[in-house]
């Protein structure tokens, strides 16, 4: 079945991965297309809103360093398009995550470097009837 012009394609599974580090993009996109999720990556926050017109995700993994546009700003931007909104997990390498993280609107919060099983335990709170 053709999608509409102009409609952005919604996939259940789709998971948006925005980080400037290739390699961690990389490694993923990796895991989570062999637990069978539609991946797309962003390396900016501004590429990532871009994006978005085309492809709706279920989920969205976050860096929140990043140059052109970075997480925070990515987060107000994207909380102020249309919704439905995508819950957001954020990555963030700090020591006090928490707190770095205070007042963003995020489903959850991955200290970098993490382990993929923690990644993927976050995802499947998000999408608890993925089977």
């Amino acid at each position: 079945m053709a999608r509409a012009e102009g409609v952005p394609f919604v996939s259940r599974d789709g998971i948006l991965v925005v980080d400037d580090d290739e390699s961690i993009r990389q490694i993923v996109r990796i895991c989570l297309s062999e637990e069978g999720f539609v991946v797309r990556e962003a390396s900016n926050g501004q590429m990532a809103l871009e994006m978005l017109a085309d492809f709706q995700p279920s989920v969205i993994l976050l860096d929140l360093r990043m140059p052109v546009m970075d997480g925070w700003e990515f987060t107000r931007r994207y909380q102020e398009t249309p919704g439905p909104h995508a819950p957001i997990i954020a990555f963030v390498a700090a020591l006090n995550a928490i707190e770095e993280c205070a007042g963003l609107q995020t489903a959850a919060i991955l200290n970098k470097p993490f382990d993929l099983e923690d990644l993927l335990a976050a995802i499947q709170v998000q999408l608890p009837l993925r089977t």
